[in-house]
């Protein structure tokens, strides 16, 4: 099953807040356990992989704050990003 993150009139714009990106990710990470494999291990590699074709579009210093993050699990994962 293929799942994209796709805009529509429903879902907003083309340009997203950093905390929609960042949901985004963690809704990837729930979807799929190798994307959650990988964001728990290298987030900066997950991040710059994107998604079932899709990129994620974080400024530089989000980018550098998720990157940072170690976790072992999800929900672990989100508690600190939410910090």
């Amino acid at each position: 099953m293929v799942t994209r993150f796709q805009e529509s009139k429903l879902t907003g714009p083309a340009v997203t807040r950093p905390s929609q990106e960042v949901s985004r990710i963690l809704t990837a990470a729930v979807i799929s356990a190798q994307f959650r494999q990988m964001l728990l291990n290298n987030p900066d590699k997950a991040i710059a992989a994107g998604f079932g074709g899709e990129s994620f579009h974080l400024p530089r210093e989000e980018k550098t704050r998720l990157a940072s993050i170690r976790a072992t699990s999800l929900a672990d994962f989100a508690s600190q990003v939410r910090a």
